[in-house]
């Protein structure tokens, strides 16, 4: 049996690395399964808009990740707390200073595939185009944000004349690129509007279940409140797009249940309004513990009892797969999805809870009272269809090796 090629891979992408993305992980399994992979990347600071310790914003950083991974990152504009000059600048001198500078530090390096991992913004790949033709490598992006459509549905850009423009670039940079993935079936149309059909591949999030290891600790209060509490508990970025209004409605129907907690574990730009609203309806039912790091996500998820996910009430957002929800059908709990369309979708085919409509707050509540009845058996044997349903879809192993196929045979 013949050998299966090594490949040299460079990822292009403006977050990785100590930021918390998929990227992560895949690159680890790509350097395990023995191919070579090079990361050209921005300074981290998503998703608070700051960058981290131990960075600063300008200057060129060599680093090492896993110590076999070369990270070359460029000087960044911190995106800020989410304001519309802070993204703008923080968008454009990723690809101001990525065509100035990926050239020359990236001298000499061949490649096979350049891949762009391409969660918003989408022009994160125009650093990657004249690399293409420099290095004589395939292009791929895998797509995870749909623009200019996202950028209406959050009210980031709403000048139609505006979204037109940014729809003539999506076509440009599309055009440029010689493969994309996409997250989500339902992205194959929306994507097919400025590309060719043909060159788009349905590729899904996954979730790295033998890279998780609970070791960050949670703090003891945090800790009583999971174990002392019905929890229901949503993880991860708190911005514009995940319908934190609705979630707080919510509480505030909630509130008179005794031992009923809403917990919603991360950061983002809505940080600050949710602690307001905490403050301003006295709502001692929801849980604001802050970010912590993947490595504590075991340890909390398994001791929620159950998983929220939520999503603004938008078509754009209806057809989207939320990366999170492949985490929650991993850690084997029952899950709560408040959104629309391919999400709930996921959940209903892997029989693994109860969905929602998006932004309905009544819904949501009954959803939440339906699943606080249940027995601790019903709610087991939902997060046990969720754990085959993820390892049948989503395993990472898996869904790496089929990458690489497809990569070795785009060569």
């Amino acid at each position: 049996m013949q050998a299966e090629k090594k490949l040299r891979i460079l990822v292009v992408s403006q977050y990785f690395w100590p930021e918390s993305f998929i990227m992560n992980d895949i690159v680890r399994h790509l350097c395990e399964k023995g191919h070579e992979v090079v990361v050209a990347t921005g300074k981290p600071n998503y998703p608070d808009g700051e960058i981290y310790p131990g960075y600063t914003s300008s200057g060129v950083k060599f680093e090492s990740y896993l110590d076999k991974v070369k990270v070359i990152r460029v000087p960044l504009c911190a995106r800020g707390r989410g304001g519309a000059l802070g993204l703008i600048l923080n968008y454009f001198s990723f690809v101001f200073f990525g065509l100035l500078l990926f050239p020359w530090l990236l001298r000499g390096r061949e490649f096979d595939n350049i891949f762009v991992f391409s969660p918003s913004p989408i022009t994160q790949v125009i650093p990657a185009i004249p690399l293409k033709y420099l290095k004589r490598a395939h292009l791929s992006v895998w797509i995870q944000d749909l623009w200019p459509d996202s950028l209406s549905a959050t009210g980031f850009i709403q000048n139609r004349f505006a979204l037109k423009a940014v729809g003539l670039m999506v076509k440009l940079i599309y055009a440029s690129c010689d493969t994309l993935f996409v997250q989500s079936l339902a992205f194959v149309d929306a994507v097919a509007q400025y590309a060719r059909r043909e060159k788009i591949i349905y590729y899904p999030n996954s979730y790295d279940v033998s890279g998780v290891v609970g070791g960050a600790p949670i703090s003891d209060d945090f800790g009583k409140i999971l174990d002392k509490n019905f929890c229901v508990v949503f993880a991860g970025n708190l911005g514009t797009a995940q319908a934190l209004g609705t979630l707080v409605s919510a509480a505030v129907r909630l509130r008179e249940i005794s031992n009923i907690r809403l917990v919603l574990v991360g950061s983002g730009s809505r940080l600050n309004w949710l602690q307001e609203q905490k403050d301003l309806h006295r709502l001692n039912n929801l849980i604001l513990p802050g970010r912590y790091p993947g490595s504590a996500m075991p340890s909390i998820f398994a001791r929620a009892d159950v998983l929220l996910v939520s999503l603004n009430r938008d078509d754009i957002f209806s057809l989207t797969i939320p990366s999170k929800l492949q985490a929650y059908l991993a850690a084997g709990k029952p899950i709560i999805a408040s959104l629309d369309g391919e999400g709930a979708r996921i959940l209903h085919e892997a029989e693994a809870g109860l969905s929602c409509p998006a932004e309905q707050v009544e819904p949501l509540v009954e959803a939440i009272m339906k699943m606080y009845s249940l027995s601790e058996d019903e709610r087991e044997l939902m997060g046990l269809r969720g754990r085959q349903y993820f390892e049948k879809n989503f395993d990472m192993s898996t869904q790496v090796d089929w990458l690489i196929k497809k990569l070795v045979d785009s060569k």
